[in-house]
């Protein structure tokens, strides 16, 4: 294991501290690893500290070429440098590290490194984007092959050893009563909403849309074309959508459809979120997330912040990258001023200016119930800004706690009984008619159970 660290800003790395952004945490990770450090514990970070680290800058394609002027040979940061990384805090939405280099591993140039990158699975694409990244390969076996050695003292020092998730300390249910009994002593709601959300694997699932998912590589999956995905579904199926006045609107609808959108549902009924729970892996222990927030920050289909960051969905992935948030002159970038049309498109009397914060922020919104799907949920969304993260642990508006559950099976029968189930969470005929069929199947265990008992 080892930490890989790319930064695009020259000279950045002989400062001995730098700061990520959280939305750059753990790119082209493989996902079981992401997701066993996703929680900055005290546990996690004292692991990743015990991994050597490499340090390197940016690269404009796959041959490892640093910057826009300077050659390889002309400039003096191309090289890789390997160190370790002394502290990590969390400051905000960024991530402070400090960091040293190894005196006795002399720096690395890339014209070296570059025969074995696959080998130490350093993709040539990510060498163009900063990030933090953690490979399962052993470093120094690799750079031993080619011939750079590493003193034993250097390799006692690193642990090599693959991260597993810390176990969770949240409460444990295994009946609907238990879980009732937890929800009603929870003490989120002087003055807020909550809402909650079902996870059937509570080790796999992060608290991220369906836009933000990678694939086992860590590569993302859909990000990169949020504003075709978002288009050829409206002109694929343009009748569904005559209706909706806002983006966000279409966003909602495109999310009933199963379309990866920067929407995370949620919903103001506890059950609800059990069953989802509990209807799928029914051998992995399940959790239910629960979320408060104060009411005022509660957003509706029609809020101006919504708008903002639903219509970034319309712009290209290029354009988004290019946004500067520390520019002065902020509203005038190009981006930006295509976004400001999109939202004027469906807001005409919207003033021309945004504020940068709230591009990046995570709002709870409640949209119209346009669906039967979303009135039976009780259904509302977190709606995720540009490459916002959502912390695990919670956010300044959002406080987050969870509850495990076990028991899956009997928690599902408990849930029928209170009319919880696929009929009437998924109010669609061919739910209904797949739910009674399922109810009525004739049952070879039961029906000799009932036949001895008579």
């Amino acid at each position: 294991m080892y930490n890989l660290l790319v930064t695009a800003g020259e000279g950045d790395w002989d400062k001995g501290h730098y700061e990520f952004d959280k939305s750059r945490i753990f790119e082209y990770t493989n996902e079981k690893i992401a997701l066993a450090l996703k929680d900055l514990t005290s546990s996690n970070i004292d692991k990743l500290k015990s991994y050597p680290t490499v340090f390197a800058y940016e690269g404009e394609n796959s041959d490892f070429k640093i910057g826009s002027i300077q050659s390889i040979k002309e400039r003096e940061n191309s090289d890789f440098k390997i160190g370790s990384i002394q502290s990590i805090k969390e400051r905000g939405r960024k991530i402070l590290i400090e960091f040293e280099f190894r005196e006795d591993i002399p720096p690395i140039p890339f014209e070296k490194i570059k025969p074995i990158a696959p080998l130490l699975d350093i993709r040539s694409w990510e060498m163009n984007r900063t990030h933090w990244a953690v490979k399962e390969e052993n470093l120094f076996a690799r750079l031993q092959k080619i011939g750079i050695t590493v003193n034993e003292t250097t390799l006692k020092k690193f642990n090599q050893g693959r991260p597993t998730a810390d176990k969770s300390k949240s409460p444990k249910i295994t009946t609907v009563q238990g879980f009732i009994g937890k929800v009603l002593s929870l003490e989120e709601r002087d003055g807020n909403e909550v809402f909650y959300r079902g996870h059937s694997d509570k080790i796999k699932y992060k608290l991220e849309p369906s836009l933000f998912r990678r694939d086992e590589d860590g590569n993302y999956l859909y990000k990169d074309n949020e504003h075709l995905i978002y288009r050829e579904l409206l002109v694929s199926n343009s009748a569904d959508f005559q209706s909706d006045v806002y983006t966000l609107d279409s966003l909602v609808r495109m999310q009933h459809y199963s379309l990866p959108t920067r929407l995370l549902d949620i919903t103001s009924n506890p059950l609800i979120a059990l069953y989802f729970a509990c209807k799928s892996s029914i051998n992995k222990e399940g959790e239910v997330v629960v979320f408060s927030m104060n009411r005022k920050n509660v957003k509706y289909f029609d809020s101006d912040v919504a708008s903002c960051i639903a219509n970034l969905a319309r712009l290209p992935q290029t354009e988004k990258g290019q946004i500067d948030f520390d520019s002065e002159s902020f509203n005038e970038q190009p981006a930006i001023k295509r976004l400001l049309h999109f939202i004027k498109e469906e807001k005409p009397f919207f003033e021309p200016s945004i504020k940068p914060e709230d591009l990046r922020r995570i709002i709870c919104v409640k949209g119209k119930h346009s669906n039967d799907r979303i009135s039976s949920q009780s259904g509302a969304f977190l709606l995720f800004g540009l490459d916002a993260v959502f912390v695990e642990e919670g956010t300044p508006d959002i406080s987050v706690s969870r509850i495990t559950v076990t028991n899956k099976n009997s928690i599902l029968e408990e849930l029928d009984l209170l009319n919880i189930n696929e009929s009437t969470v998924f109010p669609y005929i061919e739910n209904s008619a797949k739910y009674v069929a399922e109810k009525f199947k004739f049952d070879k265990a039961r029906s000799s159970t009932t036949k001895h008992s008579g």
